[in-house]
């Protein structure tokens, strides 16, 4: 599903937050959160290639940590909905 597809429960808001994406089993990535909602958030990592449906979106700087799976991705943007 691409981006412009998605169907959105809640509004997204423009962001610009570092972030990480933990997955279970340890790893991480870094990634930049662009917008987020209640539901869900749009972020960018480096490097897509062999990351995992589902794992934790972690904003350091907000004191954030929520589980959730991607539903769609794009070159380096993945959208991801919160479990």
């Amino acid at each position: 599903m691409s981006e412009t597809d998605e169907k959105r429960i809640a509004p997204r808001h423009r962001v610009l937050k570092q972030g990480r994406l933990a997955f279970d089993g340890g790893g991480a990535v870094d990634c930049m959160v662009r917008n987020m909602s209640n539901t869900g958030a749009r972020v960018e990592v480096v490097n897509p290639v062999g990351l995992p449906g589902a794992f934790t979106l972690v904003i350091p700087s907000d004191k954030f940590t929520r589980r959730c799976h991607a539903v769609w991705s794009h070159d380096k943007r993945i959208g991801v909905a919160f479990d």
